[in-house]
């Protein structure tokens, strides 16, 4: 059972890494880049960002990490890294709050964005872009936190189980 606890840790802090380094990269480079546009560019791009995203490389990397870190739990509250419990614990509540703010804030508002016409007019383009940016920009800084926390919690979690503390002695 001890190294599917570690199989388990490994899996979910590369998921959680993966995940706090793609929102981060939005917060700080590709969204002030597309600040930088003009409405049409803006919506037109995070259009196909939005389209393009949802894949394999994408969803496996978000979704896995959740049902890993539930048996994580699991195992370390049944005695595998019992010292590393609270960690894991933290983790999945920091890593469930991400993933509901995306599924609950940047989701709906990168739908709304969706049905944006690619031809419609610049008034069109500048409301949508107005009722987009900013609370987009605000939730994605909200799970790029949330996610590189859960990040944190996890790693410190490997190394309470790699160095053993609170297992039971044989």
């Amino acid at each position: 059972m001890r190294s599917l606890q570690t199989a388990t840790l490994l899996a979910s802090t590369l998921g959680a890494a993966l995940m706090a380094g793609l929102f981060c990269a939005f917060a700080y480079a590709v969204m002030p880049g597309l600040a930088r546009t003009d409405d049409r560019a803006f919506v037109r791009s995070m259009q196909h960002i939005n389209r393009s995203i949802v894949n394999g490389w994408f969803l496996t990397p978000f979704l896995l990490p959740l049902p890993l870190l539930v048996l994580a739990t699991v195992l370390a509250a049944k005695g595998h890294s019992p010292g590393a419990l609270p960690w894991i614990i933290a983790a999945l509540a920091l890593y469930a709050a991400a993933f509901l703010v995306t599924g609950a804030r940047n989701v709906p508002l990168n739908d709304a964005l969706d049905a944006v016409p690619q031809d419609a007019a610049p008034d069109r383009l500048t409301e949508a872009r107005a009722a987009f940016e900013s609370d987009w920009v605000t939730w994605n800084t909200v799970r790029a936190v949330l996610h590189t926390a859960s990040l944190g919690a996890l790693l410190w979690a490997v190394h309470l189980h790699g160095t053993g503390v609170g297992e039971l002695s044989p």
